[in-house]
């Protein structure tokens, strides 16, 4: 473990140059519906032409005397590998496409006598070269997006500070990170830690309520099993066994998500238009988007209230950081800690979006609803490609008009509740008076204590 963890700091340095990353023949027509398993680039199209672009005018802060004192950033890993399951499943499709498909496409073939099946089940979700330069990159950007916070200065300071999840594709994730910037500045004598915290990072496990409510009771997802059942998903199924000329029964729904994703992983990780993607058109690729955003919705969102309240801890947590360099600003001293960057996962990022009202439709998804749902906003596409980031900067106007913007994935978002130019960049007393509830109660010990809770499924 130590010798394999020795090695990826070692291979992990590259040139940070900007550089056009495809062209369009590279990218899948499907690549926009790949919910978690997506790139960032999706999200943001303009780094396909330059990884590192930044647009500071969409920060807009209401008067020039503004300026930033703070910046907490929650990050998603990169891209990885997929997990030991999702490969499993991936040998079995293949397995069918080999032994049992049949007819003359060309991509047919060349799945059947080029493709080799090179994940192993030992990649388990470790995080592969291009979420090392997700993270870097990253890096890059927030500091020319916020030169006055994430800057050489305050890095040596000791004024940035990092915190990750334990999984190693999070501490990996975070050693890129700082890595971006140490190569920014051609930082090589000193390094900076960084704290592992799963209490933070990964509440989710730590939450009983949730564990036993949610993640391990079959009943939570019951909509996402019935639309796995229902007409849409039926219908996807029986396009990818015509494609293969297999019998319907041989493509279940486990095997319609496994091509889906080994187009994405192909895409994702080695920047290839799979001939997997061919077994999708764009309606198909619109259904498994809505049958994943379901099963997110109902097991990390709105579905079941304990989903958004497990993240409490979080939700706390950043409105201390964010009070401490209030105060500290407040009575001239110099904020002691600029920048936090933590580093998790998207069932760290997805129960906090939902606690703080981000992206909530007017009617839940369920597995009904699939034809009115079409312009909803609860997309996880959008919301949480590899390396999403919610970023919170606190800005000084002058005298005691502190304001805080929300950013998720590098573009202004706007506090649910709060209107106008007040939700873009509303006043910081206005945002902890609408979270006031929350900021009062919100106890992760007693909302996650399993007894003293009635069961909402």
């Amino acid at each position: 473990m130590l010798a394999s963890f020795w090695k990826f700091t070692i291979i992990i340095s590259f040139c940070l140059l900007p550089v056009k990353l495809e062209d369009d023949s590279d990218i899948p027509a499907i690549a926009k519906y790949f919910n978690t398993k997506g790139r960032y680039e999706e999200v943001n199209p303009y780094l396909i032409e330059d990884i590192l672009a930044v647009n500071r005018s969409i920060l807009q802060p209401p008067s020039a005397q503004c300026h930033e004192i703070h910046l907490t950033a929650i990050i998603r890993h990169g891209t990885r590998y997929p997990t030991t399951k999702n490969i499993k499943e991936i040998q079995q499709l293949y397995n069918i496409v080999l032994h049992n498909a049949s007819g003359e496409q060309n991509w047919l073939r060349e799945l059947q006598t080029q493709w080799t099946m090179w994940y192993t089940e030992d990649m388990d979700s470790r995080l592969v070269q291009k979420g090392v330069n997700d993270l870097k990159h990253l890096a890059v950007r927030l500091s020319k997006l916020f030169p006055s916070l994430i800057s050489e200065e305050k890095l040596r300071g000791g004024l940035i500070k990092f915190i990750t999840s334990s999984k190693h594709r999070c501490v990996n994730s975070t050693l890129s990170f700082k890595a971006g910037l140490t190569e920014l500045w051609a930082i090589k004598d000193k390094e900076f830690d960084h704290a592992v915290n799963d209490a933070l990072m990964r509440f989710f496990d730590k939450c009983t309520r949730f564990v036993q409510e949610v993640d391990k009771n079959p009943s939570a997802l019951t909509e996402v099993d019935k639309f796995k059942e229902g007409p849409e998903m039926r219908r996807v199924q029986e396009k990818i066994a015509d494609r293969l000329k297999v019998q319907y029964n041989t493509i279940t729904d486990d095997m319609a998500e496994a091509a889906f994703y080994l187009c994405a992983y192909e895409f994702a990780i080695k920047t290839v238009n799979s001939p997997w993607c061919r077994l999708f058109d764009e309606v198909d690729a619109q259904v498994m988007e809505y049958a994943n955003d379901l099963k997110q919705f109902w097991k990390r969102s709105y579905g079941h209230d304990i989903n958004s309240k497990s993240s409490c801890i979080l939700f706390h947590d950043v409105f201390s950081r964010l009070d401490k360099a209030a105060d500290e600003n407040k009575s001239g001293q110099q904020v002691t800690e600029a920048v936090t960057v933590q580093v998790g996962h998207a069932e760290t990022l997805l129960p906090l979006l939902t606690l703080l009202g981000f992206f909530k439709d007017s009617e839940a998804l369920t597995s009904t609803n699939y034809a009115t749902q079409t312009e909803r906003s609860f997309r996880t596409s959008h919301m949480l490609p590899y390396a999403a980031n919610l970023v919170l900067v606190l800005y000084d106007c002058g005298g005691s008009d502190l304001r805080l913007q929300p950013l998720l994935n590098e573009k202004p978002v706007a506090f649910s509740g709060l209107t106008g130019q007040q939700a873009s960049m509303p006043l910081y007393q206005d945002v902890k008076e609408h979270y006031r509830e929350l900021l009062q109660g919100c106890d992760f010990e007693t909302e996650c204590e399993l007894f003293k809770h009635p069961a909402q499924v």
